[in-house]
C-alpha cells in the first residue's frame, strides 16, 4: 500500500492536471508534509508563500486521509472572505477534479457561529424586541476585530433608520422562507447589522433544541448537524477558541484541525475571548430582568451609576497596576447585584424559562462574568483596560471624545497555554500561513500558540517558500536617507513619494499606518498628478479595490484593510509604498502588556512583540506586490529605520526576497521602464 505521502501527491497530481493547472514543487513538499504529519499524528508549522497553492496544498491531503479514516476534520480560517473561497470555488472545483479518483464521496460542511443563521422563533415573535444595538453580541460567535482597535460610533453605513430598518426586516423575512440554510451571507444585498438582530440570537439567548418550539427546522441546528456527519468542517478562528478555551462543543468531535492564516490566530483567539464591562451593558442587563421576571433592577441599576462614576474619572489605556481600590469595588457591587438578579431569574423546578427570560439570563450572566473576570484579573493572568469610542470624521480621522461612556475590557495576556490544553494536546493540528517564519524562524509563532516552552507538545515546522523568483520580479527600496516618521510626513518623504508614483504613471497601492495619514497623502499628491488617486472611505473598500485594479493609472491610498485585502495581479499594481514600519500603536493594552511579560522573563519584549507583529503585517503588505509569475514592481518602505536600525536585519529577513537598493534613481528607472511598457 502506497505511504500516505505518495496517496496525497497522486492524488494532487491528477487534480493538478484535471484543474489545468501546472505542478508546482512548493505545493507538492506542503501537501506530502502535511500529509505525513497527519499519519504520524504530529503538528506541523508550514509557510507557504504567495502563488503556491496552498489551499490544495492542504486540502487535497484532508481529502485522502478522508478516505481511510472516519470522523470530521476542521479547517478554521480567520477570515469570511477565504472561507467563501474555500467553500463555493476551492472545494467544489477539487472534489469535482479527484472524484474519479475516490474510492468514496468526501463530504464537506460549513459551521458558523449562531448568529450567523436566523433564528426562525425570533422571527415568530419567541423573543422579546431588541432593545439594544451591539452590546450583547457574542464576540465567539464571528471573526472579530483586535481587542485595542477603536469602536467606531458614528459612521452612517453601520446604522439603519426606522423606514429602512422596516424594509430590511420585511425583506428578511421573506427570504427567511426561501432560503435553505439560513446563513447571513447568503443573502444578497445584505442588511444592516441592526436589522439582522432583529432575526437571530447569540448562542447565550438561544432557548437549546430541547426547548426551543421551532428546534427542528433551526437553521443553525441543521448547519450543526450536517457538520457532525461531514468528512471536513470548515469554521473560523473565533469558534476554535471558543472550543478550545471554554470546552463547548460548538464543534463536532474531531482530532485534526488546518489553522489557514494562522499568523492571525493569537489576535483572533484573544478577541474572541475579551470580556467587555460598561454602564449601558449593566442597565439593559437589568431592564431585560425585570420585564422578564419583575426582578428587581434597582440593584444593578446603582451598581452601573457607581461605575460609570468611576470610569470617567479613569484615562484610557491599560490599568497598569490593575483596578483601583474605588474602581475594583464598583465592579464588585457590579457583580454581587448581577448574581443576585441571576439567582432571581432561575426557573422553579420543572419548569423551562421562555424567550424573554433566556434573554434576561444571559445578559445578566454576561455582566457577571465580565466582572469576576475584571476582580479576578491579575490572579489569572489577564489585564484589564479601559476604551472610550472613536468617531471618524473624513479629512480629520478618529477622534476620542473624552466625554463619552467608558468600557472595561478584559483580555489573557498570553493564549499560549490555553491553546496547548485546548487545543494541541489531544489533536493533530497543522498551522500555514503565508507569513509564519519571522526573520526565518518559527520561534515566535511557535511561542505565541504554545509549542515552545518546557513541556511544550513535539512539532514540524517547514517553509516551502514560493514558485515566484522575487529577486528578478520585484525591487525593494528602502532608503536610509530619509528622517524618522513622525506624526505627520515629512516633506523629503512626501518629495519621494510623489517622485516613485510619477515615475510609476500611477498603479500605486499606498498602505498607510493611519487612516489620517491616507488622506493627508491622497490630498497632497492628488493635487500634484493628473492620474486618479483613491483613498480608503471614499466609498466601499471592494469597491475600491475593483476600481483600482480595473484601472492602470489609478493609485489608491489606505490602511490595514489594504495590507491583506488586495489581489491585484498584472500592470494594475506596479508600485507598493508603505509609510512606514506598522509597528503595534504605543498605547496597545495587550501589546504593552505582553512585552513586559517577555522582558520580566529575561527576554526582549521589543523584539518579542513589536517587532514580530511588524514583521508579520510588513510581509503581509510587501506581498501585495507580486501575485502572479507574470508580475513586475517596486515595493517603496519609506521608513529609514528599515535600513538603519538593528532591527530592520530581522525584519528584512522576514520579508520575500526582493532585489534591494537604497537609491531613488534605481526605483525611479525601474518604475518609468514598467510605465512605458506596453506588455508586450
Amino acid at each position: 500500500m502506497p505511504a500516505p505521502e505518495e496517496r496525497a501527491l497522486t492524488l494532487l497530481r491528477a487534480a493538478v492536471k484535471a484543474l489545468g493547472g501546472s505542478q508546482r514543487e512548493g505545493q507538492e513538499e506542503m501537501a506530502a508534509a502535511v500529509a505525513r504529519a497527519l499519519s504520524r499524528k504530529e503538528h506541523l508549522l508550514v509557510q507557504a508563500g504567495t502563488g503556491t497553492g496552498k489551499s490544495l496544498g492542504y486540502l487535497v491531503p484532508l481529502i485522502s486521509h478522508a478516505q481511510r479514516e472516519d470522523g470530521p476534520m476542521v479547517i478554521a480560517t480567520a477570515t469570511l472572505a477565504l472561507q467563501s473561497q474555500i467553500v463555493r470555488r476551492d472545494v467544489p472545483r477539487l472534489l469535482d477534479a479527484v472524484e474519479p479518483h475516490l474510492a468514496r464521496p468526501v463530504d464537506v460542511a460549513l459551521l458558523k457561529g449562531r448568529s450567523n443563521y436566523v433564528c426562525l422563533n425570533k422571527l415568530e415573535g419567541g423573543y422579546p424586541e431588541d432593545e439594544q444595538d451591539p452590546l450583547f453580541e457574542d464576540p465567539a460567535e464571528h471573526a472579530v476585530a483586535h481587542p485595542s482597535a477603536p469602536r467606531i460610533t458614528n459612521v452612517t453605513t453601520f446604522s439603519a433608520g426606522p423606514d429602512r430598518l422596516g424594509q430590511e426586516v420585511q425583506r428578511l423575512r421573506a427570504w427567511a422562507e426561501t432560503t435553505d440554510t439560513g446563513d447571513r451571507d447568503e443573502l444578497t444585498p445584505g442588511v444592516s447589522d441592526k436589522a439582522w438582530r432583529q432575526v437571530s440570537v447569540t448562542a447565550q439567548e438561544c432557548l437549546g433544541a430541547q426547548r426551543c418550539p421551532l428546534a427542528e427546522a433551526c437553521f443553525s441546528e441543521l448547519a450543526r448537524e450536517r457538520a457532525g456527519e461531514a468528512d471536513i468542517v470548515i469554521t473560523n478562528h473565533a469558534l476554535l477558541a471558543i472550543s478550545a478555551f471554554e470546552g463547548m462543543q460548538v464543534l463536532p468531535e474531531h482530532s485534526v484541525v488546518v489553522v489557514d492564516e494562522a499568523h492571525e490566530l493569537q489576535d483572533r483567539v484573544t478577541a474572541a475571548v475579551t470580556g467587555t464591562l460598561n454602564a449601558a451593558m449593566i442597565t439593559a442587563a437589568a431592564s431585560a430582568a425585570r420585564k422578564a421576571a419583575k426582578v428587581d433592577d434597582e440593584p444593578m441599576n446603582g451598581a452601573a451609576e457607581a461605575l460609570q462614576a468611576e470610569l470617567a474619572l479613569m484615562e484610557e489605556g491599560l490599568l497598569h497596576r490593575g483596578l483601583t481600590p474605588n474602581l475594583g469595588r464598583a465592579v464588585e457591587l457590579v457583580r454581587d447585584s448581577a448574581r443576585a438578579a441571576f439567582s432571581d431569574l432561575k426557573p422553579s423546578p420543572g419548569e423551562d424559562p421562555d424567550a424573554a427570560a433566556q434573554l434576561a439570563r444571559s445578559r445578566v450572566q454576561d455582566v457577571f462574568q465580565a466582572a469576576e473576570r475584571l476582580i479576578g484579573a491579575a490572579d489569572s493572568g489577564e489585564i484589564a483596560w479601559v476604551t472610550r469610542p472613536s468617531e471618524f470624521t473624513p479629512g480629520q480621522g478618529y477622534s476620542r471624545d473624552r466625554n463619552a461612556e467608558a468600557t472595561l475590557n478584559v483580555a489573557p495576556v498570553s493564549v499560549a497555554m490555553r491553546l496547548r490544553e485546548g487545543l494541541f494536546e489531544d489533536k493533530t493540528v497543522i498551522l500555514t500561513s503565508a507569513t509564519l517564519a519571522l526573520g526565518g524562524r518559527f520561534d515566535a509563532v511557535a511561542g505565541d500558540l504554545g509549542l515552545a516552552g518546557p513541556d511544550a507538545p513535539s512539532h514540524a515546522e517547514l517553509d516551502v517558500g514560493s514558485p515566484f523568483a522575487y529577486e528578478r520580479q520585484g525591487i525593494l527600496y528602502t532608503p536610509r536617507h530619509l528622517p524618522k516618521p513622525g506624526m505627520h510626513a515629512a516633506p523629503e518623504t512626501r518629495e519621494e513619494l510623489l517622485r516613485l508614483i510619477t515615475a510609476s504613471g500611477g498603479a500605486a497601492l499606498g498602505l498607510f499606518s493611519s487612516k489620517r495619514a491616507a488622506q493627508e497623502a491622497a490630498e497632497w499628491v492628488r493635487e500634484r498628478v493628473d492620474f486618479e488617486v483613491l483613498c480608503q472611505g471614499d466609498g466601499a473598500t471592494a469597491a475600491l479595490i475593483k476600481e483600482f485594479a480595473e484601472t492602470e493609472s489609478t493609485c489608491l491610498f489606505g490602511t490595514m484593510t489594504l495590507w491583506q485585502g488586495v489581489d491585484v495581479p498584472g500592470r494594475g499594481c506596479r508600485l507598493v509604498v508603505i509609510d512606514r514600519i506598522p509597528f503595534p500603536r504605543p498605547d496597545d493594552p495587550l501589546a504593552t502588556a505582553r512585552s513586559r511579560a517577555i522582558t520580566q522573563a529575561g527576554g526582549n519584549g521589543f523584539m518579542g512583540v513589536a517587532a514580530a507583529s511588524a514583521a508579520i503585517r510588513l510581509a503581509q503588505g510587501v506581498g501585495r506586490l507580486i501575485r502572479s509569475t507574470d508580475d513586475r514592481g517596486v515595493v517603496a518602505v519609506l521608513d529609514s529605520r528599515l535600513a538603519t536600525e538593528r532591527y530592520g536585519g530581522f525584519l528584512l529577513r522576514s520579508l520575500p526576497p526582493l532585489w534591494r537598493t537604497e537609491k531613488l534613481e534605481v526605483a525611479e528607472g525601474a518604475l518609468a521602464r514598467l510605465r512605458d511598457d506596453d506588455g508586450a
